[in-house]
Formats: structure tokens, sequence, C-alpha cells
């Protein structure tokens, strides 16, 4: 199956320390010119503001969040399959991948995946 106009979906939800967004945002903002680099179109970086618990699963859960954290919950469009796994690729290896400071969120309770879109409407 081909997905819709051929792009190719990276989503990510994580847990940030509430007294990261400022650290997160930043974060992400420097890291977008490389993203643009490899080939990524768009990103986005949504700050959990109604996450509810839920009665089997949910955000929270997933990420084994903790009272002081926030769910973020983010993705990256690529042109296609192909051009994310090349990025994927360069990531591994692209100083600039290392952080000079602390990461603003714990990256081992980060859930990630790759998505081929099958229906698209709207902007």
């Amino acid at each position: 199956m081909t997905s819709v106009n051929g792009q190719y979906l990276q989503g990510f939800v994580v847990p940030v320390g509430t007294a990261n967004k400022d650290a997160y945002r930043d974060m992400a903002a420097r890291a977008w010119p490389m993203f643009q680099e490899y080939g990524a179109l768009s990103i986005v970086e949504a700050w959990g503001e109604d996450v509810p618990d839920g009665t089997v699963t949910d955000f929270r859960r997933a990420v084994q969040a903790q009272d002081d954290e926030t769910v973020v919950f983010s993705w990256i469009v690529w042109p296609d399959r192909a051009t994310c796994d090349a990025a994927g690729e360069r990531m591994r290896t692209d100083e600039r991948m290392k952080p000079d400071d602390p990461m603003p969120f714990d990256g081992k309770r980060m859930i990630y995946a790759g998505f081929a879109p099958i229906f698209q409407a709207g902007n």
C-alpha cells in the first residue's frame, strides 16, 4: 500500500519534567535545522494540556510519567520512509546529535514509531 502523498511520519511520546518545558522547547528548536537538512518536511512538538487518565491505559502510563512531568506528543513529517531511514543512519554518527547539556527528559521512557499515512484531510 502506498501512503498518502508518499509521506512518512515518525511519532514520539515522551515524559518531560514540567520545569524543563523551556529547555525542551529550546532543544527542539536547535534540532530542527538538522532534521530539515536530513530531509524532514516539518516537525511538531506539542505540550500536553489535556492528557486524561484512561481506564486501561493512557499516554501518561505509556511513558510512566511522574506527577512532576508533562507528556509531550510530537511528530516529524518526512517525504518518504527512505528519507527517514537515511536520516536515522546519518544521525547516529552526526556529532551535532550529541547533547552539550543533559537532556531535558528521560529518553529511556520515550516511545516512538514510524507510520505510513492512509488518510489525510485538511491542511
